[in-house]
C-alpha cells in the first residue's frame, strides 16, 4: 500500500496502540523490503507494494483466510481486519488521499466465542497479595536493604490503589501527588503512561475517581515517605523519583502472587476486581462506568456477572409482586356487586 497510516495529532492513537498495530503489520511472514529495512508480515508481504486504490475486497478476504489458516484465533484475524479497515478509512477521507471506497469494510468478520466471565480477587486476596509484596515474597529468601524494603512497600500500596480505585497500570504510573485530593476523597485522572510515553488517558477524557478509605489509607502511608512527595512528584516512582517500569512491576506482581498461591490473575485483573466488587455490592452501572472511565456502557456491562442472581431475583420478585397485587385488586373490584 502506498498510502501512509499517519494520524492527525488530535486523534493519534496511544503509543502502545501504535506498537500493537505495528506488530500486526509485522507478524512473521514473507519479508517485504522498504527502503533500507526489511519488514516481515502477512499484510506487508501481500499488499505492501500495491497502490491502495487497486486493492480489492476479494484480495483482503484471501489475505484474512491465509492468516486464519495459520491457526490463530478468530479475534486475532479480526484484529488484522480492524487494522486494515482503519488504514483504508483514513485513506478515504477527503482531506487525505481521497480513496473512492474502503475495500476492507466489506470483508468477512470472524465469529468470536462469547467472552468468559471476568475473574476477580476478593478483598482478602487483595490484602494477601499486598502483604506478599510488602514482605518481599518475590525476592526469595535473600536479605533486603532499606531501598528494597521501601520499593516492596510501595508495590504493596500500588496493588491496593489499583484494586480499590480501579486505575489502569498506565494511570497509576502517571499519577502525581497533585492528583490526590484527600480532603475531597477523590483522584483526578488526566494522564497515563503508554509505552513509556506520558499522554492523555485511554478515553482522552479527564475523570474524577472516588477515593475509598482503603485506597486513601494506602496513599496516606506513601505520602509519609522521606522524599518524592511534592505535588509534581510521581506517587509511584523508582529510587530516583522516575517513572516505574511497568513490565518489571507486572513480573514482581506475578512472582509474589505465585509465592502465596493465589489464583493466576493478571495485573490488569485488579481493575476488573474493582468493577466486579462494585457491581456485586449493588453499585449501578452508570456510576461504575464513570468511575472507570469507560467510553461505552457495553464495556461496563461485563461486570454484571458479579451481581448475585439471587439479589436480582429478589428485586424482580418485589416488582412482580407489586404489579400482581395491583392487578388482583382491580380484578376484585370488578367482581364486587
Amino acid at each position: 500500500m502506498t498510502t501512509s497510516a499517519g494520524w492527525p495529532t488530535s486523534r493519534a492513537p496511544k503509543p502502545a496502540t501504535l506498537r500493537d498495530r505495528e506488530s500486526v503489520l509485522g507478524e512473521p511472514g514473507v519479508p517485504y523490503r522498504r527502503g533500507e529495512g526489511v519488514i516481515t508480515g502477512h499484510v506487508m508481504a501481500a499488499l505492501g507494494d500495491r497502490p491502495a486504490n487497486e486493492i480489492t475486497t476479494r484480495e483482503i478476504n484471501r489475505l484474512l483466510a491465509r492468516i486464519s489458516a495459520t491457526g490463530v484465533s478468530a479475534s486475532t484475524v479480526n484484529k488484522y481486519r480492524g487494522v486494515l479497515v482503519s488504514i483504508f478509512n483514513y485513506g478515504t477521507r477527503a482531506d487525505t488521499f481521497g480513496l473512492p471506497s474502503n475495500p476492507a469494510a466489506s470483508t468477512d468478520k470472524r465469529r468470536e466465542p462469547d467472552r468468559a466471565p471476568l475473574l476477580y480477587y476478593s478483598p482478602d486476596e487483595i490484602e494477601t497479595l499486598a502483604r506478599a509484596l510488602a514482605d518481599g515474597a518475590h525476592r526469595g529468601s535473600g536479605e533486603r536493604g532499606p531501598v528494597e524494603v521501601a520499593e516492596d512497600l510501595q508495590d504493596a500500596e500500588l496493588v491496593r490503589v489499583a484494586a480499590y480505585a480501579g486505575l489502569r497500570l498506565g494511570e497509576l504510573l502517571a499519577l502525581r501527588w497533585q492528583d490526590v485530593d484527600f480532603a475531597g476523597h477523590a483522584l483526578t485522572i488526566s494522564r497515563a503512561i503508554s509505552s513509556g510515553v506520558e499522554s492523555s488517558t485511554k478515553s482522552g477524557r479527564v475523570r474524577r475517581v472516588p477515593l475509598p478509605d482503603q485506597a486513601a489509607a494506602a496513599l496516606d502511608r506513601l505520602s509519609r515517605r522521606g522524599d518524592f512527595t511534592s505535588p509534581d512528584d510521581r506517587v509511584f516512582c523508582n529510587v530516583l523519583g522516575r517513572t516505574l517500569d511497568g513490565s518489571a512491576l507486572r513480573r514482581r506482581f506475578k512472582t509474589a502472587r505465585d509465592a502465596v498461591v493465589l489464583r493466576g490473575l493478571r495485573f490488569h485483573d485488579l481493575r476488573h476486581t474493582y468493577g466486579s466488587l462494585l457491581a456485586a455490592g449493588g453499585v449501578d452501572l452508570v456510576t461504575i462506568q464513570a468511575a472507570m472511565g469507560h467510553s461505552a456502557p457495553a464495556t461496563t456491562s461485563r461486570y454484571l456477572h458479579a451481581r448475585p442472581a439471587s439479589e436480582q431475583a429478589a428485586l424482580f420478585t418485589r416488582i412482580f409482586r407489586t404489579s400482581a397485587d395491583e392487578a388482583e385488586t382491580r380484578v376484585a373490584s370488578q367482581l364486587e356487586p
